[in-house]
């Protein structure tokens, strides 16, 4: 039977990931109210929550319904005010803050945007090795010697010999007494996954599409994350020419150039063909952009690169268009075209703000690829 105590905590636990499920497009939009930890902890704050407690008063105003008193009068005593007044000293409502693991964080995500779980393709296995010490050994380190079971051993011989007195229960154990911790070694394999995020970095992409980027970005890794054991992430930025850097340089710089997609295209598919066994990994390719390219002749090599390069080995390929006063928005026209809505591994949204955020989130995993 479960203590009090732990009950509580569970109850409490339910209380706070509901408050996070009411208010997660809030979090989703807001890219600084979930804070990483270290490790897969994450903190959250939420409003102050009021546990019920009784009130007492004071003996002296007497029982339920006794005292003086009209009916519609307050139950306060105190007349009906409008709630305008002048400006007070006291504290408003504070939040506070509680930590998630990654696991708890990802499903409430997943329970809000009625996420299906990820069947990866049969390709990746990596194996993994998990030591579970499960059973006893006679032999072994002294670090993983067993003391209670080695005490046992001995009693057990010294009251088979005839050596053990009650009226002096000294216990000494022997070699052949001692007992130790043994492993069960259990070979378990893991799916692996990489996520490749490509960027438009020219002029026209400013820094509130790049929050947008970053913030969409993070919650796509925390529910990959959550679906894959092993994962690795990539970034790639681009104006008229790509590059891969790091996560910092990813979402803080800016070009002024102009813009060739398939830039990025084409180092992804090097990146892929490079470093990604397609028989061994889960693949994700993530394009952001507003929408601009310099020609039609470009948009046509970059069709070109993902039928023939990047879609056959891809789980799934995602492009996101933020909304730009810049932009003019035809990549997404051309891929709408090219794909509509009946590809199965090709997905298209539009981001309009950061209020989208949520909604392109669910458009990206909602297929379970």
């Amino acid at each position: 039977m479960d203590h009090p105590i732990k009950r509580d905590h569970a109850r409490f636990r339910k209380i706070i990931k509901g408050k996070i499920r009411e208010g997660l497009r809030k979090y989703v939009s807001s890219s600084d109210m979930v804070i990483p930890k270290g490790g897969k902890r994450f903190s959250i704050p939420v409003p102050h929550i009021e546990t019920p407690h009784f009130r007492f008063g004071d003996r002296s105003q007497g029982g339920m319904g006794q005292g003086q008193g009209q009916g519609g009068d307050p139950v306060d005593g105190q007349p009906n005010e409008s709630g305008e007044g002048k400006a007070g000293q006291s504290p408003g409502s504070k939040d506070i803050e509680v930590d998630l693991t990654l696991e708890e964080l990802a499903q409430i995500l997943g329970e809000e945007l009625e996420l299906p779980n990820i069947e990866p393709k049969g390709k990746h296995q990596i194996e993994s090795r998990k030591d579970r010490y499960t059973t006893i050994g006679i032999i072994g380190p002294e670090s993983l010697r067993h003391f209670k079971r080695t005490f046992r051993e001995s009693l057990k011989r010294q009251i088979i010999t005839g050596t053990y007195d009650a009226n002096n229960p000294i216990i000494i154990p022997t070699k052949d007494d001692y007992r130790y911790k043994a492993a069960h070694t259990k070979v378990e394999y893991e799916n692996s996954a990489v996520v490749i995020y490509m960027m438009d970095v020219s002029g026209s992409m400013g820094d509130e599409q790049k929050e947008i980027v970053r913030t969409e970005s993070f919650w796509i890794n925390l529910w990959l994350r959550h679906q894959y054991k092993n994962i690795e992430i990539r970034y790639i930025i681009h104006d008229a020419t790509a590059k891969e850097v790091d996560e910092d340089t990813f979402f803080k710089t800016r070009e002024s150039g102009g813009t060739l997609i398939s830039s990025a295209f084409l180092l992804c598919k090097d990146i892929i063909k490079k470093d990604y066994d397609v028989n061994e990994w889960n693949i994700y390719p993530f394009h952001f952009s507003d929408g601009d390219n310099w020609s039609l002749d470009d948009t046509k090599l970059c069709l070109e690169l993902l039928e023939k390069d990047i879609l056959p080995v891809s789980n799934m390929f995602c492009y996101g268009q933020v909304e730009s006063r810049y932009g003019s928005g035809q990549f997404y026209k051309d891929l709408f075209e090219k794909y509509g809505e009946r590809s199965e591994n090709v997905i298209l949204s539009k981001i309009k703000n950061k209020d989208g955020i949520l909604d392109s989130i669910k458009e990206f995993l909602s297929k379970g690829n």
